[in-house]
């Protein structure tokens, strides 16, 4: 559930296709995601969830897998 909406989050953002982003995909590399792209995932991510990410763990997402796993210990 998480991954489905964080895929819309990301396709949004990047103008992406939802089909395209894998958990294995990496946000530079593959999504060809900057820096600005990615904090905009976060705020994003924090809207979409209602939960708050903490800037030093923000900046540590490289990959969509480990956005889905940030998702998942913010919620519980």
């Amino acid at each position: 559930m998480e991954f489905e909406k964080l895929k819309k989050v990301i396709a949004e953002v990047l103008n992406v296709d939802p089909e395209e982003i894998t958990l294995e995909s990496t946000f530079m590399d593959d999504l060809g995601a900057d820096s600005l792209d990615v904090f905009q995932i976060v705020m994003g991510i924090e809207e979409e969830f209602d939960i708050e990410i903490p800037a030093d763990k923000a900046e540590n997402i490289t990959t969509v897998e480990e956005a889905v796993e940030l998702i998942k210990s913010a919620i519980n």
